[in-house]
């Protein structure tokens, strides 16, 4: 249902708007009851159902100046398919509800609509419901339902003696938010990296069937999800600098801002690679061996301190 191009939320109204929404959601099989009545009604045949929530502020995960509405759908979405994807199993189902200024475009509200099912398309999964309200500030929450059809891989598994490994593009998207961050646009793949991640979206599942014993997924910052690893398995990560090679893209970032290229590999989110240890042998193909668990604990770099960002906090 397209509106008018100048019409706003508030000028639409609240239920043409939920049905312009409605349309641009495609129901999947999983679904008995999708958007329109007080709830959804979901089937699952078997395995273990997978819940997370995930809430997005304007001005704290997401500019409007810095990406269209099609590209914070996306982000969205990946974000909370990611969750789904670092227990091991697919999402099948998410719920989202949006907080608007009254001020704000109704095509916008359609374009991240657009963007959002673009994202759960490429897993299957279908929007099967959601709120919309007003409010002074834009704000997006979404949760994401899945199912592990093998026992979910859990943060607290790690072992010493297992190998920790990466799978997924890492530290193009902290490089993106660099280049924004300082009024510019280039280089340009790294800006479109923030902008639209891609989750390595069967890499959980593959992960899983292997053997991994924990896994979680990088939204905060690489070394910050190792030591969430770390301190749930109680065991020590250490991390090897020699076991990541650093795009073009990044080292031009790096020395265009004077950061070292390395930060954002080690430091960066938002890409939603996944981080995941494994007993030795037993590494899938597709993922890299970055480091090593043991005994102890805390996270290390080489064996030692590590005094550069770790990652992204909230308080």
């Amino acid at each position: 249902m397209p509106f008018p191009a100048d019409a706003t939320v508030s000028e639409v109204g609240e239920f043409p708007l939920i049905e312009g929404l409605r349309e641009v959601f495609a129901q999947g099989e999983q679904v008995l009851v999708g958007p329109g009545d007080d709830a959804a009604v979901l089937r699952i045949r078997n395995g273990h159902v997978v819940v997370s929530t995930d809430l997005l502020v304007e001005g704290r995960h997401f500019r409007r100046e810095w990406a269209s509405a099609a590209d914070i759908g996306h982000r969205a979405a990946a974000a909370n398919l990611s969750d789904v994807n670092a227990m091991g199993g697919r999402a099948h189902s998410l719920t989202i509800a949006m907080a608007a200024p009254r001020d704000l475009a109704a095509q916008w509200a359609l374009d991240l609509a657009r963007g959002f099912a673009e994202e759960c398309g490429l897993v299957g999964a279908s929007v099967v419901g959601g709120d919309l309200t007003s409010a002074d500030q834009l704000m997006i929450a979404v949760t994401v339902l899945g199912a592990c059809l093998q026992s979910p891989v859990l943060r607290s598994g790690a072992e010493p003696g297992d190998v920790l490994a990466l799978c997924g593009r890492q530290g193009w998207a902290a490089g993106g938010l660099a280049v924004l961050g300082r009024g510019f646009r280039s280089p340009r793949v790294l800006v479109e990296a923030y902008r639209r991640p891609e989750p390595p979206y069967d890499a959980g599942r593959i992960a899983a069937e292997a053997g991994a014993t924990s896994m979680i997924d990088i939204s905060d910052g690489l070394l910050a999800e190792a030591r969430h690893l770390a301190e749930e398995s109680g065991v020590a990560v250490d991390v090897r600098r020699d076991a990541f090679e650093i795009p073009e893209p990044l080292q031009a970032v790096a020395a265009a801002t004077g950061a070292d290229p390395l930060s954002f590999i080690l430091g960066g989110g938002d890409d939603h690679a996944l981080l995941a240890t494994f007993p030795t042998p037993g590494v899938p193909d597709g993922w890299s061996v970055i480091g090593s668990v043991a005994a102890g604990s805390g996270v290390t770099v080489d064996g030692g301190e590590y005094d550069g960002p770790t990652g992204w906090t909230h308080f």
